[in-house]
This record gives C-alpha cells, sequence and structure tokens, in this order.
C-alpha cells in the first residue's frame, strides 16, 4: 500500500551530514505545508560488524566498531519516496546505508 507520508531515519557520519541534508533539501523533503527545510537530527551511539566481503566505510571485516553518528529524522511524500532515497544514497559514504522508512497513518501535514 502506498502511504502518502513517510518518517525517514537516516543514521550518517557527522562529517557528512552537510551533504545529506543537501541531497534531502534538493528534493524537497522536509517539506511540511507552509515550511520546507525541515528535519531534525540528533547523536546517537551505533555498533556494527562488518562481514567477510565487506568494504565497510569505518571498520574491519569480522570484528565489532562502534561510533557516534547523527540520526537525521525528515518528512516525505509518498510519490517522492524513491528519488529521496536515491538522493540520499548517492551523497552518504556507506556501503549500506542505514535509512528507515516508516509509513506515516496520520500527521499534521
Amino acid at each position: 500500500m502506498e502511504h502518502r507520508f513517510y518518517k525517514l531515519e537516516i543514521f550518517v557520519p557527522e562529517d557528512y551530514f552537510a551533504a545529506v541534508r543537501q541531497a534531502l533539501w534538493s528534493v524537497d523533503a522536509g517539506h511540511i505545508g507552509e515550511y520546507d527545510r525541515c528535519l531534525s537530527w540528533s547523536r546517537v551511539n551505533s555498533c556494527w560488524r562488518p562481514l567477510e566481503g565487506a568494504d565497510p566505510f569505518e571498520g574491519i571485516p569480522g570484528e565489532l566498531s562502534q561510533e557516534q553518528e547523527l540520526k537525521i529524522e525528515v518528512c516525505c511524500r509518498g510519490e517522492r519516496l524513491r528519488e529521496t532515497l536515491a538522493a540520499v544514497k548517492e551523497a552518504h559514504p556507506y556501503e549500506e546505508p542505514v535509512i528507515n522508512v516508516l509509513p506515516l497513518m496520520g500527521t499534521g501535514l
């Protein structure tokens, strides 16, 4: 089922925040009513273990990594979801970016 609005949660190294934010704005993510460029971010602690065959941005295959990242939260319209995900992936440094896509059932949009 296609939803009208989605919330994206994007985990990114702090050094790439500006590039990902600009990518989001370039496809009008964060447009809410008479406002645009609406998004939030916060610091989070993350861990991961690259598996054999991975080409990690940070870390060594087989070893547990822990780093601080930023979590970006932004809304996007359903008809722009694919375009928005493509823009984020282009600006994001990770081989496998963590982008959670949550359908919004009710919103002030």
